[in-house]
C-alpha cells in the first residue's frame, strides 16, 4: 500500500462534523502521539522487566504508530495535501540539511 491509497482509505474512516475538519485530527494527532511517548516512557520506567522492548509492547506501539498515521493523513486530506507530498518534501528538506551538515541543531530554516 502507498501513501496515496492509505489517505484514501483513511478519509472513508473519517467520521466528524464538517465544522470540526483540522481541527478534530489535528486534536487527535497530539492525544495518539500521547499515547505512543507514554508506552515509550512505561518501556523506559522498566514496565517489561529486563530493558529489552516485549512483542506484547511492540504490538501495543505498533497500534498506536497506526492510530497516529490515520490523523495525521486525515489532517492532511482535511487541508487538501497528499500524504505523499508531505512525506517527499520532508525527506528533501532532511536530505539537503543532511548535505548541508546541518542535521544537527534547531530552527526550521537550517
Amino acid at each position: 500500500m502507498d501513501f496515496k491509497e492509505y489517505q484514501n482509505k483513511a478519509k472513508e474512516t473519517a467520521l466528524y462534523p464538517e465544522k470540526y475538519k483540522v481541527i478534530y485530527p489535528a486534536l487527535g494527532l497530539g492525544n495518539e502521539a500521547g499515547e505512543v511517548m507514554g508506552k515509550i516512557k512505561k518501556w523506559l520506567r522498566g514496565d517489561d522487566g529486563d530493558g529489552e522492548m516485549s512483542e506484547d509492547r511492540l504490538e501495543l506501539l505498533k497500534g498506536e504508530l497506526g492510530d497516529v498515521l490515520w490523523y495525521l493523513s486525515v489532517l492532511a486530506s482535511d487541508l487538501n495535501l497528499s500524504l505523499e507530498d508531505v512525506a517527499r518534501e520532508n525527506l528533501d528538506k532532511l536530505q539537503s540539511r543532511k548535505e548541508r551538515g546541518l542535521l544537527k541543531g534547531d530552527g526550521d530554516k537550517r
